[in-house]
Protein backbone atom coordinates (compact mmCIF):
# COMPACT_ATOMS: atom_id res chain seq x y z
CA UNK A 1 0.00 0.00 0.00
CA UNK A 2 2.72 2.66 0.70
CA UNK A 3 4.50 1.92 -2.69
CA UNK A 4 0.95 2.67 -4.80
CA UNK A 5 0.66 5.90 -6.40
CA UNK A 6 -1.55 9.06 -4.74
CA UNK A 7 -4.51 10.49 -6.67
CA UNK A 8 -5.19 12.97 -4.26
CA UNK A 9 -2.36 16.30 -3.53
CA UNK A 10 -0.79 17.72 -0.43
CA UNK A 11 -1.23 21.47 0.02
CA UNK A 12 1.19 22.93 2.82
CA UNK A 13 0.42 26.39 3.97
CA UNK A 14 2.44 28.08 7.16
CA UNK A 15 0.05 30.92 9.55
CA UNK A 16 0.96 33.50 11.77
CA UNK A 17 0.06 31.38 14.59
CA UNK A 18 2.96 31.21 17.28
CA UNK A 19 5.60 32.90 14.79
CA UNK A 20 4.79 30.42 12.36
CA UNK A 21 2.53 27.18 12.14
CA UNK A 22 2.15 25.10 9.27
CA UNK A 23 -1.14 23.24 8.47
CA UNK A 24 -1.20 20.40 5.71
CA UNK A 25 -4.06 19.15 4.00
CA UNK A 26 -4.78 15.99 1.60
CA UNK A 27 -6.97 16.78 -0.77
CA UNK A 28 -8.80 14.04 -2.36
CA UNK A 29 -9.02 13.28 -6.22
CA UNK A 30 -12.67 13.70 -6.35
CA UNK A 31 -14.56 16.83 -4.57
CA UNK A 32 -14.49 15.82 -0.45
CA UNK A 33 -17.59 14.49 1.00
CA UNK A 34 -16.34 14.51 4.39
CA UNK A 35 -13.56 16.17 6.07
CA UNK A 36 -11.20 15.48 9.10
CA UNK A 37 -9.77 18.11 11.39
CA UNK A 38 -6.32 16.87 12.75
CA UNK A 39 -3.35 17.28 15.26
CA UNK A 40 -0.12 16.46 14.54
CA UNK A 41 -1.06 16.64 10.93
CA UNK A 42 2.60 16.56 10.03
CA UNK A 43 1.89 13.06 10.32
CA UNK A 44 -1.51 12.11 9.73
CA UNK A 45 -2.22 14.10 6.65
CA UNK A 46 -0.03 11.43 5.08
CA UNK A 47 -2.61 9.15 5.85
CA UNK A 48 -4.48 9.94 2.94
CA UNK A 49 -3.06 7.33 0.73
CA UNK A 50 -4.63 4.77 3.40
CA UNK A 51 -7.76 6.22 2.63
CA UNK A 52 -7.72 6.08 -1.46
CA UNK A 53 -7.25 2.42 -0.76
CA UNK A 54 -10.46 2.06 1.78
CA UNK A 55 -13.56 1.89 0.27
CA UNK A 56 -14.88 5.19 1.51
CA UNK A 57 -16.33 8.23 0.08
CA UNK A 58 -14.11 11.00 -0.65
CA UNK A 59 -11.93 12.91 2.74
CA UNK A 60 -10.42 15.58 2.88
CA UNK A 61 -7.81 15.71 5.71
CA UNK A 62 -6.54 19.17 7.37
CA UNK A 63 -3.50 18.85 9.77
CA UNK A 64 -2.15 21.31 11.85
CA UNK A 65 1.30 20.68 12.64
CA UNK A 66 2.04 19.23 15.91
CA UNK A 67 5.32 20.93 18.03
CA UNK A 68 8.06 18.40 19.04
CA UNK A 69 8.49 20.09 22.55
CA UNK A 70 6.58 17.27 24.30
CA UNK A 71 5.89 19.56 27.21
CA UNK A 72 4.73 22.54 24.64
CA UNK A 73 2.74 19.77 23.05
CA UNK A 74 0.89 18.80 25.82
CA UNK A 75 0.24 22.74 26.45
CA UNK A 76 -1.53 23.22 23.54
CA UNK A 77 -3.17 19.64 23.24
CA UNK A 78 -4.99 19.46 26.55
CA UNK A 79 -6.53 22.36 28.15
CA UNK A 80 -5.44 21.13 31.83
CA UNK A 81 -2.28 21.93 31.91
CA UNK A 82 -1.64 26.00 30.22
CA UNK A 83 -5.22 27.15 29.72
CA UNK A 84 -3.92 30.49 28.40
CA UNK A 85 -1.87 28.11 25.34
CA UNK A 86 -4.49 25.95 24.91
CA UNK A 87 -7.33 28.71 24.16
CA UNK A 88 -4.75 30.14 21.64
CA UNK A 89 -4.09 26.93 19.59
CA UNK A 90 -8.05 26.11 20.30
CA UNK A 91 -8.70 29.39 18.19
CA UNK A 92 -6.17 28.91 15.64
CA UNK A 93 -7.68 25.23 14.96
CA UNK A 94 -11.07 25.27 15.65
CA UNK A 95 -11.48 29.11 13.91
CA UNK A 96 -8.66 30.38 11.68
CA UNK A 97 -7.74 26.87 9.96
CA UNK A 98 -11.60 25.86 9.18
CA UNK A 99 -12.14 29.44 7.72
CA UNK A 100 -9.34 28.71 5.53
CA UNK A 101 -9.96 25.51 4.51
CA UNK A 102 -13.47 26.90 3.74
CA UNK A 103 -12.29 29.46 1.81
CA UNK A 104 -9.22 27.86 -0.07
CA UNK A 105 -10.36 25.11 -1.15
CA UNK A 106 -14.36 25.86 -1.06
CA UNK A 107 -15.26 23.41 1.39
CA UNK A 108 -18.12 24.15 3.60
CA UNK A 109 -19.29 20.82 4.93
CA UNK A 110 -21.98 20.45 7.33
CA UNK A 111 -21.34 18.92 11.11
CA UNK A 112 -22.51 15.90 10.31
CA UNK A 113 -19.63 15.74 7.57
CA UNK A 114 -16.82 17.04 9.91
CA UNK A 115 -14.95 15.16 12.11
CA UNK A 116 -11.88 15.81 14.60
CA UNK A 117 -9.49 13.21 14.96
CA UNK A 118 -5.90 12.64 17.10
CA UNK A 119 -4.11 10.47 18.90
CA UNK A 120 -2.09 10.38 22.01
CA UNK A 121 -1.94 13.75 22.99
CA UNK A 122 -3.64 14.64 19.94
CA UNK A 123 -6.49 12.56 21.37
CA UNK A 124 -6.67 14.84 24.30
CA UNK A 125 -7.29 17.69 21.42
CA UNK A 126 -10.11 15.52 19.68
CA UNK A 127 -11.84 14.79 22.55
CA UNK A 128 -11.31 18.43 24.43
CA UNK A 129 -12.19 20.02 21.38
CA UNK A 130 -15.16 17.45 20.32
CA UNK A 131 -16.54 17.95 23.61
CA UNK A 132 -16.43 22.12 23.28
CA UNK A 133 -17.52 22.73 19.73
CA UNK A 134 -20.37 19.85 18.98
CA UNK A 135 -21.46 22.67 16.34
CA UNK A 136 -18.54 22.26 14.46
CA UNK A 137 -17.06 18.70 14.66
CA UNK A 138 -20.21 15.72 14.16
CA UNK A 139 -17.72 12.94 15.24
CA UNK A 140 -14.61 12.71 17.32
CA UNK A 141 -11.91 9.97 16.35
CA UNK A 142 -9.74 9.49 19.60
CA UNK A 143 -6.10 6.98 19.58
CA UNK A 144 -4.80 6.29 22.58
CA UNK A 145 -5.90 9.03 24.69
CA UNK A 146 -3.77 9.97 27.46
CA UNK A 147 -4.67 11.08 31.15
CA UNK A 148 -3.99 14.56 31.44
CA UNK A 149 -7.70 15.39 30.06
CA UNK A 150 -10.25 13.48 32.03
CA UNK A 151 -14.18 13.13 31.80
CA UNK A 152 -16.36 15.31 34.08
CA UNK A 153 -18.74 14.70 36.56
CA UNK A 154 -21.21 16.88 34.10
CA UNK A 155 -20.90 16.12 30.96
CA UNK A 156 -22.30 18.50 28.35
CA UNK A 157 -25.65 17.96 26.71
CA UNK A 158 -24.75 17.19 22.95
CA UNK A 159 -22.10 15.18 22.32
CA UNK A 160 -20.78 14.29 19.14
CA UNK A 161 -20.57 10.52 17.79
CA UNK A 162 -17.05 8.91 19.49
CA UNK A 163 -14.83 6.32 18.09
CA UNK A 164 -12.24 5.14 20.51
CA UNK A 165 -9.44 2.70 19.77
CA UNK A 166 -6.57 1.82 21.55
CA UNK A 167 -3.82 -1.20 22.45
CA UNK A 168 -3.54 -4.43 23.80
CA UNK A 169 0.18 -3.38 24.58
CA UNK A 170 -0.63 0.07 25.96
CA UNK A 171 -2.24 -0.98 29.05
CA UNK A 172 -2.00 2.82 30.78
CA UNK A 173 -3.67 4.66 27.37
CA UNK A 174 -6.24 0.99 26.86
CA UNK A 175 -7.87 1.49 30.63
CA UNK A 176 -8.25 5.63 29.45
CA UNK A 177 -9.87 4.57 26.50
CA UNK A 178 -12.12 3.06 28.22
CA UNK A 179 -12.58 5.30 30.52
CA UNK A 180 -13.97 7.94 27.88
CA UNK A 181 -16.06 5.08 26.15
CA UNK A 182 -18.10 4.42 29.67
CA UNK A 183 -18.22 7.92 30.44
CA UNK A 184 -19.89 8.89 27.04
CA UNK A 185 -21.65 6.42 27.25
CA UNK A 186 -23.10 7.03 30.52
CA UNK A 187 -24.15 10.43 29.40
CA UNK A 188 -25.99 8.76 26.09
CA UNK A 189 -23.24 9.63 23.68
CA UNK A 190 -23.23 6.90 20.60
CA UNK A 191 -19.58 4.98 21.33
CA UNK A 192 -17.44 3.05 19.39
CA UNK A 193 -14.33 1.51 21.44
CA UNK A 194 -12.30 -0.88 19.86
CA UNK A 195 -9.18 -2.42 21.46
CA UNK A 196 -6.23 -3.66 19.08
CA UNK A 197 -3.70 -5.48 19.11
CA UNK A 198 -0.67 -3.11 19.20
CA UNK A 199 1.88 -1.01 21.36
CA UNK A 200 1.61 2.99 21.52
CA UNK A 201 2.66 4.80 18.25
CA UNK A 202 2.00 1.21 16.59
CA UNK A 203 0.70 1.01 13.09
CA UNK A 204 -3.00 0.32 14.20
CA UNK A 205 -3.68 4.09 14.78
CA UNK A 206 -3.42 4.50 10.76
CA UNK A 207 -4.91 0.97 10.20
CA UNK A 208 -7.83 2.16 12.53
CA UNK A 209 -8.19 5.31 10.18
CA UNK A 210 -10.24 4.36 7.64
CA UNK A 211 -12.38 2.22 9.62
CA UNK A 212 -13.28 5.55 11.68
CA UNK A 213 -13.74 7.15 8.07
CA UNK A 214 -16.32 4.56 7.23
CA UNK A 215 -18.04 4.57 10.57
CA UNK A 216 -18.78 8.25 10.48
CA UNK A 217 -19.35 8.79 7.23
CA UNK A 218 -19.70 6.28 5.00
CA UNK A 219 -22.39 5.89 2.04
CA UNK A 220 -25.63 4.84 3.07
Amino acid sequence: MNDRAIAGEFVTETFDYDGGRQVTVYVPPDPPEAVVFAGDGQRISQWGRFLEAADVPPTMIVGGHGLTNENLRLQEYSPVFDAERFAAHEKFFVEDVRQWTESRFGVALPTERTAVFGASAGGELALALGLRHPDVYGAIFCASPGAGYKPTEVMPSRIPRTYLVAGTQEPFFLEKATRWAAALRDAGADVVMKERTGSHGGVFWRKEFPLMVAWAFGRE
